[in-house]
C-alpha cells in the first residue's frame, strides 16, 4: 500500500479547487491537486459568458454596487440564498476581477466613445466615457439591473483557467492528473484523506492530509442533456455522502439552461442574449415579452426555461426530426460582433449544427446546466459533519445561490470561493489541535474496502450492465425530475432509481484488467 502524505488535499482541478490549493500554499502548506483530466482541461473552461462584479466601469454599469449586486442575488436565489454567504461573495468579487486581471486574464476593456449595441431587439447608441478608457467593461446578463458582468468575449472560462493554472505552476503545487478519489478516509469525527485510483494503471493509493478539499464541480451528467462536460457526475457528492457523516444540501435545486443547442445540449452562451439575441417560437416569433414584460428574454433562468417549455407544450414550437425546439436569433448582432465577441457560438454552432448563426436561426431548448446542491458547508466552506472536510465551488452548497443562480455568479463564485476557502483551509491547519494523527491500519482498512470493491467487479459474475443502467437513471431524470415536477412522478422516480439500485449491485465488467479500462470507471461509480 502507497501512502503520500501532505498538508492539503484538493479534489479537483478546476477553477475553484486551483484557487483554494493557492491560497493554502501562500500560506506555506504543503498542497496536492488531484484531477481526472488535465487541469487546463477541466471543466471551468466551458465557461463562455462572464463573471459578474460591481466595478461599475462601463456606462450601463453606472450606480452599480455590492448592495445592487447583493439584492439581484438574493432575488435570483427565490430568496433562498444564505445572506451572510452573498454579501462575503458581492465584496471579493470585485477584488477577484483585479487579481485575475494582474494575473494576465485579458478582460474586454471599455472604449470610450459612441458604440451601437442591441437593447429589446433594437439597435441604440451609448457613448462610453473618455475617463472609462481601458477599465475593465461589462455586458448585460439575465436577472440583473446593471450590466455587471466582466468578460473575455465569449472564452471567459477559459482565460480565467489559464491564468489561474499558471499562478498554481508558479506556486510549484503538483497536480496529480488522471486521478479519481474513490472515498475519503476519516475516523468517525475528522477527514484525514482519500483512497484515490490512478485511472491509467489502476494502482490504489493512499492520500493522509490535514484538510481535504472537495471541487469536483456538479452532477449534470445523471441528467439526458445537459451542458456539463463528461466528467460531472457529481463523484465528490458521492464519496462525501458515503462517510455517513458528511451531508448534502439543497439537492433538489438544479438549474436548466435556456440555450443549449438542440439536440446536442451544448451551451450557447447567455452572453447571446445578453448582448441582444432574441428568443423566437416556430411561427417566428418573439414570444417572452408576452411572459416577462420587463426583463423578457433577460429574466433569470428559471423562469426562462419554465416559459420556453410551457410554451413549446402549448404548440408554439418548431418542429425537426430530432424533436420540439424553439430558436435563437443573434443574426441582429451583426457578423462582426459575432464573431469577435461571440465567436465560441459561431464555431459551435458550425461544428454541431451546421449553421451560420450570422444569417440563420439556432436550434435551443432548455438543457441540464447547473447543480446548486452539493456537500453541505458552513459558511467558512468546512463540512458541518466531518471536521476537516471542506468543499467549493459547484461541488458545495453553502447557499449562495439557493434556488437559482444568476448567470455570471458561477464563475465568480469559483474564485472567490476559492479565495475564501483556502484562507480558512490554512488557519484550520495552521492550529496545533488539527496536527495530523492516523494510524496506518486505518489507512489500510479504507484502501482495503477499495481492492475488494475493484476485485469484486472484475472477479464477480454480475450480468447487470452499468452503462445501460446509467442511461436508464438518465432518462428517468431527464423525464420526471426536470424543470417541471409533481408528487406522483417525483414518487415515480423514487421507486424505478431505488430499483436501479437493487440491480446496480450485480453490476459486470467483461473487460476484466484493471489498467485503463472505462468500462470499470463506469462500473465502480
Amino acid at each position: 500500500m502507497k501512502i503520500i502524505y501532505t498538508d492539503v488535499l484538493v479534489i479537483g482541478g478546476g477553477l475553484a479547487g486551483q484557487r483554494a490549493a493557492i491560497g493554502a500554499r501562500r500560506r506555506g502548506h504543503e498542497v496536492i491537486i488531484l484531477s481526472l483530466v488535465p487541469a487546463k482541461r477541466s471543466h471551468s473552461a466551458a465557461a463562455q459568458g462572464g463573471m459578474q462584479a460591481s466595478l461599475a466601469n462601463a456606462i450601463m454599469g453606472e450606480g452599480d454596487n455590492e448592495d445592487v449586486h447583493f439584492a439581484d442575488t438574493i432575488k435570483g436565489s427565490d430568496w433562498g440564498a444564505d445572506q451572510q454567504v452573498v454579501r462575503m461573495f458581492v465584496d471579493t468579487a470585485p477584488k477577484a476581477v483585479r487579481e485575475l486581471a494582474a494575473w494576465g486574464v485579458p478582460w474586454n476593456r471599455v472604449e470610450s466613445g459612441e458604440h451601437e449595441v442591441v437593447i429589446n431587439g433594437k439597435k441604440v447608441t451609448i457613448e462610453e466615457k473618455d475617463e472609462a478608457h481601458g477599465l475593465i467593461t461589462a455586458r448585460n446578463f439575465g436577472g440583473t439591473h446593471k450590466w455587471r458582468t466582466c468578460y473575455v468575449s465569449d472564452g471567459t472560462g477559459h482565460s480565467m483557467l489559464y491564468a489561474v493554472s499558471n499562478q498554481a505552476i508558479a506556486q510549484q503545487i503538483p497536480v496529480h492528473e488522471r486521478m479519481e478519489a474513490m472515498s475519503l478516509i476519516h475516523d468517525g469525527d475528522r477527514c484525514l484523506g482519500a483512497i484515490v485510483r490512478n485511472l491509467i494503471t489502476g494502482e490504489l493509493v493512499a492520500y493522509v492530509a490535514k484538510a481535504t478539499v472537495i471541487a469536483t464541480g456538479g452532477f449534470g451528467r445523471i441528467y439526458r442533456v445537459s451542458t456539463n462536460a463528461v466528467i460531472n457526475e457529481g463523484m465528490g457528492a458521492a464519496i462525501a455522502l458515503e462517510t455517513g457523516l458528511a451531508t448534502l444540501g439543497n439537492m433538489e435545486a438544479v438549474q436548466f439552461h435556456p440555450t443549449g443547442i438542440f439536440p446536442a445540449g451544448i451551451l450557447v452562451t447567455e452572453g447571446a442574449r445578453g448582448d441582444g439575441g432574441l428568443l423566437l417560437d416556430g411561427e417566428l416569433n418573439r414570444f417572452m415579452p408576452q411572459y416577462e414584460p420587463d426583463k423578457k428574454e433577460l429574466a433569470s433562468r428559471d423562469v426562462v426555461s419554465r416559459h420556453m417549455e410551457y410554451h413549446i407544450a402549448q404548440g408554439h414550437a418548431a418542429k425537426s426530426r430530432y424533436g420540439e425546439h424553439l430558436w435563437l436569433d443573434i443574426r441582429l448582432l451583426g457578423e462582426k460582433h459575432i464573431k469577435r465577441n461571440l465567436r465560441e457560438v459561431y464555431e459551435i454552432c458550425g461544428h454541431f449544427l451546421g449553421v451560420d448563426p450570422v444569417h440563420e436561426l439556432i436550434a435551443v431548448r432548455p438543457a441540464q446546466h447547473y447543480s446548486m446542491g452539493g456537500v453541505r458547508t458552513d459558511h467558512r466552506g468546512e463540512s458541518s459533519g466531518l471536521r476537516g472536510l471542506f468543499a467549493c465551488g459547484e461541488a458545495a452548497c453553502w447557499d449562495m445561490h439557493g434556488f437559482n443562480r444568476l448567470g455570471g455568479n458561477s464563475v465568480a463564485e469559483t474564485v472567490v470561493a476559492g479565495m475564501i476557502v483556502g484562507e480558512n483551509i490554512a488557519d484550520f491547519c495552521d492550529d496545533a489541535a488539527n496536527e495530523l494523527n492516523v494510524s496506518t491500519s486505518l489507512v489500510k482498512q479504507f484502501w482495503k474496502q477499495q481492492v475488494d470493491a475493484i476485485n469484486m467487479l472484475t472477479s464477480g459474475r454480475g450480468k447487470e450492465s452499468a452503462l445501460q443502467l446509467g442511461n436508464r437513471m438518465k432518462d428517468i431524470m431527464t423525464d420526471k425530475v426536470g424543470i417541471f415536477r409533481d408528487g406522483e412522478k417525483l414518487e415515480e422516480a423514487v421507486d424505478e432509481l431505488q430499483n436501479l439500485l437493487r440491480r446496480s449491485r450485480n453490476i459486470g465488467v467483461r473487460v476484466k484488467h484493471k489498467t485503463a479500462n472505462p468500462e470499470l470507471v463506469n462500473a465502480y461509480r
